[in-house]
């Protein structure tokens, strides 16, 4: 049988045999709606999400109350700038930074806003020869969204210095990190970092897709953005109607939670646990591919991927050849344009290993590369 190779686990996590039996023993065995019922299974379920949550929190040193459910990083990206835009003491005109680290999903919201004229400036802080945030670079902003890591380069930035950095110039700036790369590699603990918000998608560490969480620090100062079943406590009658909210994270997450996800993204966490981090094989791969003279490594030696283009050859050409080796790659732009823009290249290859890849895979994908670039 033709051997098929997925290094791809930067773009999505394959799913362990114990994620999926979680997922399938829920649906066939344990389902019920959360918070919606008082019969023993719906009672059931009810724990079930909140030992998840407690899981989740546990995960990055947060309490439970401040991990909301939402469908992705996207998604709960999109949902801060909603949220802190939506409350009372939001100025219009204010000011933004970012970095071209970040992802789309990171950068974009922000900018649609400065769009929009709902935002007065955007600042983008300066990068170091290593293209890590230059934290004296910092300008004096009331929000700050830090890319804990790169898709791109690998490269992990010190979050809590930046964030401290961004206080001594404004003690009221909000701070928003996208750790959608970085959790799969490197601990996470939002008590030391001192963020104000955090983002992360399920599938990119084994979980299914369409779950991913939100940690807000300060998540009863908030208001929420979007509102329906399953976050008022009680609705006062009269001339105009009022209604009093429960408290978070209840208030965050009206409507039906993506259930079976979410009992998918707890055995996927404990399962994350026991993963060595690939060094072996990621270190294996860079030393051969820094072998390869038409190769250009654009990562460093401890990146935890390893991302590089070919001289004259596209990257999706190159896509397209290993492609018909059974080797799945990551090829194009990352959803990262402004890192590509800095490195001046359109875009890039890279390489992700995961729990599934052996020895044997990347001594496959070295020998296809090697084929290919001849």
């Amino acid at each position: 049988m033709k051997k098929f190779v997925y290094m791809d686990a930067s773009a999505s996590w394959l799913k362990n045999q114990s994620v999926i039996d979680a997922e399938v023993d829920f649906l066939a065995n344990s389902y019920a709606n959360a918070g919606r019922g008082i019969c023993a299974r719906a009672g059931l379920v009810d724990k079930k999400i909140m030992d998840a949550r407690k899981t989740v929190a546990e995960f990055i040193n947060a309490e439970p109350n401040q991990i909301i459910f939402t469908s992705g990083a996207t998604d709960g990206l999109n949902r801060v700038v909603n949220i802190l835009t939506s409350q009372p003491w939001y100025r219009e005109m204010s000011t933004f930074a970012v970095s071209d680290l970040d992802h789309h999903s990171a950068r974009l919201p922000w900018e649609n806003l400065l769009h929009e004229g709902k935002i007065r400036q955007e600042f983008v802080c300066e990068l170091d020869e290593d293209f890590n945030i230059k934290t004296d670079s910092i300008p004096n902003v009331d929000f700050l969204i830090i890319t804990a890591m790169s898709n791109v380069l690998g490269n992990k930035q010190n979050v809590k210095e930046i964030v401290r950095v961004a206080r001594e110039k404004n003690p009221n700036v909000i701070t928003i990190v996208d750790a959608a790369q970085y959790v799969a590699h490197e601990k996470i603990d939002v008590k030391d970092w001192n963020c104000d918000f955090l983002c992360f998608s399920g599938h990119k560490i084994g979980a299914d897709t369409g779950v991913g969480v939100l940690y807000i620090r300060d998540a009863d100062k908030y208001y929420p953005e979007k509102f329906g079943g399953g976050m008022v406590s009680k609705v006062i009658s009269g001339e105009e109607s009022r209604w009093i909210l429960y408290s978070s994270p209840e208030k965050f997450e009206a409507g039906t939670l993506p259930l079976t996800q979410i009992i998918g993204l707890e055995t996927a966490i404990k399962e994350l646990k026991n993963w060595n981090g690939g060094k072996d094989l990621t270190n294996y791969i860079y030393q051969e591919l820094s072998k390869i003279n038409s190769v250009k490594l654009l990562t460093k030696p401890d990146s935890p991927i390893i991302s590089f283009v070919i001289d004259g050859m596209h990257v999706l050409d190159f896509g397209v050849l290993v492609g018909a080796h059974d080797i799945c790659v990551r090829v194009g732009n990352m959803c990262a344009s402004w890192i590509h823009k800095k490195l001046n290249i359109d875009g890039s290859i890279r390489i992700s290993v995961g729990p599934w890849n052996t020895m044997d895979d990347a001594e496959y994908v070295i020998e296809t590369i090697k084929g290919i670039v001849k």
